[in-house]
């Protein structure tokens, strides 16, 4: 901070605030807890600046003290700033990351027997968690080369017009890769959404519940 050229120092200092705030453990540290102790830190310099002063009073200056504090308040300053900054960026990196694993996560297809699976859907169904159930659905069926997908909608409170007809064109792209769909749990709510769009229906298995659909078609639930 006092020697070094001052571009060197910028460019070392950036490179250490970019790994101090990938750093897990600052992450999962209250941020009031981790400036409480920068402003520490800063307290030590400026005692032990002190101390040298009074021990250099023919050495050190009025003028030239108050430069150096100055310098170490800035410093710090910056540091306070810049590391809020960094962190509060990688905190919404790492956040956004885990709800979009999340997000994948929640759209698993059980196998429950030979060729047959079922997508247990839970939760509010925004329109990109219907595009990630689309594509993972898809994907998934294909994997296990699935006959017959139960889809249960018992654990999904509502649905807007929009998640409505992705989850129906899932339903159609599952038929057009040879999978058929029972559907299960359909609430009073989405049952109004599908009449108002206009959706029929028609050669699809609608059972009340999971329970039902599984007992007839014969097979085991867990």
């Amino acid at each position: 901070m006092f020697q070094q050229d001052y571009n060197d120092f910028e460019s070392n200092f950036q490179g250490w605030i970019e790994s101090i705030v990938k750093d897990e453990a600052h992450l999962d540290t209250p941020i009031v807890e981790v400036i409480g102790e920068f402003f520490r830190t800063q307290d030590q310099y400026l005692d032990e600046l002190g101390k040298y002063a009074l021990a250099h009073k023919d050495r050190v200056s009025h003028e030239r003290l108050m430069e150096w504090t100055q310098a170490i308040v800035q410093i710090f300053s910056k540091v306070i700033v810049e590391f809020t900054d960094q962190n509060s960026k990688a905190a919404e990196k790492r956040m956004n990351s885990q709800q979009q694993m999340i997000v994948e996560m929640s759209a698993p297809v059980i196998l429950l027997a030979n060729k047959i699976g079922m997508l247990p859907l839970v939760g509010e169904i925004t329109p990109h968690r219907a595009e990630i159930i689309f594509e993972k659905a898809l994907a998934q069926s294909s994997k296990h080369d699935l006959e017959k997908l139960f889809i249960d909608l018992s654990g999904v409170p509502m649905i807007d017009t929009m998640v409505a007809q992705q989850v129906f064109q899932l339903i159609k792209g599952l038929e057009i890769i040879g999978v058929k769909v029972a559907l299960s749990g359909i609430s009073p709510v989405i049952a109004q959404t599908a009449v108002q769009l206009g959706i029929k229906f028609i050669d699809i298995e609608v059972y009340n519940t999971l329970a039902h659909a599984l007992k007839q078609n014969q097979v085991d639930s867990f």
